[in-house]
């Protein structure tokens, strides 16, 4: 009997009213349903599950520390493993980066840093600065000042009326363009981009300017040309603009660095990191700042923000142990090697499906899009939905990918495929022959062409 029908209705309420296999168990890079189906998870659940799945150092740390206590309101009582991960991760940051605040997830890490951010102009005498600039498309939670910054309309607009929605230039997405201008003229280009809106908002309101090194959801791991970086820093410094890096899904070393700043020699002032800090292993989020924002803020009368759950012994518990792997096990060295591999592989199937336009990323946070003419890069129809028809056609050969639409939401299918950094390579041959099978379906279903490459 069909499992989904066997089931009784569920009381849960998410995004989608499709009901999914029941999850068994899961190991590695694997998970099991109900019914000893097996998947690969191509996608890292939504980019957390960094170590994979069912780890026994980490289970082994997290049961030591239930064993000791499970919750210890930060009010009432310092606990090791927040002091110790704190201090640990204090130490894999760029120099001054070395304050530390604990959260469950990225939104409240990314409502954290803009509240840290406003703290430090009211505390330094520069009440009149609250604008913080973003980029469209962008992504950066669910939460309402998360979603302030946030530039992807189909989930703001609902809540536009409780919104102080924030100022937005475009995302570097170079690889549309159509112009004379080479790729580092183009980055250049998007980056003056932040310089003409400060001064179309007046410098002395804008307070700081939120970016994601390598893209998530939104964008699709988009990596900007190298001299964006650079030239994005230095605008923010002519201006005394604070910088602030989403790495909730890029860091914790899914490009190959703990942090995807490193790539460029990126010091942004405020770092917010989640998803693959705690791997999926239990919630847990950060915000790194610099002590220089932090201590006019507590002289000034404290840091009025917290949650119930920060610094929780037992997610702490498990981010050390997460750590431990992933810089004992060399697993940002096997994110860059296996990348370079997978992101080859991908960008090998261009030749025999025109429909993919691009590939792109960094070490195990890669993406390709969908076109309908790869010259243009004009997408396929909206009505196609390709970005679901094509994550179901690999979910029914055991694959796990995640997509959404670049384009402001609306148009633009993109596909995440970010295994877990304990991938190897049968794991990405693995991976390919059943996206390629998938793709086979999809461009039988839709009619696309294929060629002969």
């Amino acid at each position: 009997m069909d499992q989904k029908a066997a089931r009784p209705p569920s009381n849960l309420f998410y995004q989608s009213r499709a009901r999914r296999p029941l999850l068994d168990r899961a190991e590695g890079v694997y998970l099991w349903d109900v019914d000893g189906n097996r998947y690969l998870d191509g996608s890292s659940g939504a980019m957390v599950s960094n170590i994979g799945h069912s780890n026994p150092r980490v289970l082994a740390a997290m049961r030591d520390q239930m064993d000791k206590a499970t919750f210890g309101y930060r009010l009432h009582f310092e606990n090791e493993p927040a002091e110790t991960l704190a201090r640990r991760v204090a130490g894999l940051m760029p120099d001054g980066l070395d304050r530390v605040f604990f959260v469950s997830g990225g939104s409240e890490a990314v409502e954290s840093a803009l509240k840290l951010a406003r703290q430090w102009a009211v505390a330094t005498d520069q009440a009149s600065r609250w604008k913080v600039i973003s980029r469209y498309p962008s992504y950066h939670g669910s939460t309402l000042g998360a979603l302030a910054v946030t530039g992807m309309a189909l989930m703001t607009a609902p809540f536009s009326p409780m919104l102080r929605e924030m100022p937005r230039i475009p995302a570097p997405t170079c690889y549309l363009d159509r112009d004379p201008l080479s790729m580092d003229e183009r980055g250049l280009r998007y980056a003056e981009m932040l310089r003409q809106e400060i001064l179309r908002q007046g410098p002395e309101t804008v307070l700081g300017f939120i970016m994601e090194p390598v893209g998530g959801a939104s964008t699709g791991a988009l990596v900007a040309p190298d001299p964006y970086y650079a030239r994005i820093r230095e605008i923010c410094d002519e201006f005394g603009i604070l910088l602030i890096y989403d790495e909730v899904m890029s860091g914790a070393g899914r490009t190959g660095k703990f942090l995807a700043a490193e790539h460029w020699g990126i010091r942004p002032d405020i770092v917010v990191v989640s998803k693959g800090f705690a791997a999926g292993y239990a919630p847990l989020g950060a915000m790194i700042a610099d002590r220089a924002l932090v201590d006019p803020v507590l002289d000034n009368g404290g840091f009025i923000h917290g949650y119930t759950y920060a610094g929780n012994p037992l997610s702490c518990a498990a981010g050390l142990a997460v750590l431990d792997e992933i810089l004992e096990r060399d697993l940002m060295g096997n994110a860059a090697r296996i990348g370079d591999h997978l992101k080859a592989e991908l960008t090998g199937l261009m030749a025999h499906y025109p429909f993919i336009g691009d590939v792109r990323g960094r070490g195990l946070l890669l993406a390709f899009e969908l076109v309908s003419e790869r010259d243009t890069m004009a997408p396929l129809p909206v009505s196609d939905n390709a970005y679901i028809r094509l994550v179901e056609h690999a979910y029914e050969r055991g694959l796990i990918i995640y997509s959404r639409r670049t384009r402001g939401g609306r148009e633009g299918d993109h596909f995440l495929v970010c295994p877990p950094m304990i991938a190897t390579e049968d794991h990405v041959a693995e991976i390919m022959d059943k996206l390629t099978a998938s793709f086979d379906a999809l461009s039988d279903e839709l009619g696309l062409p294929k060629g002969n490459g």
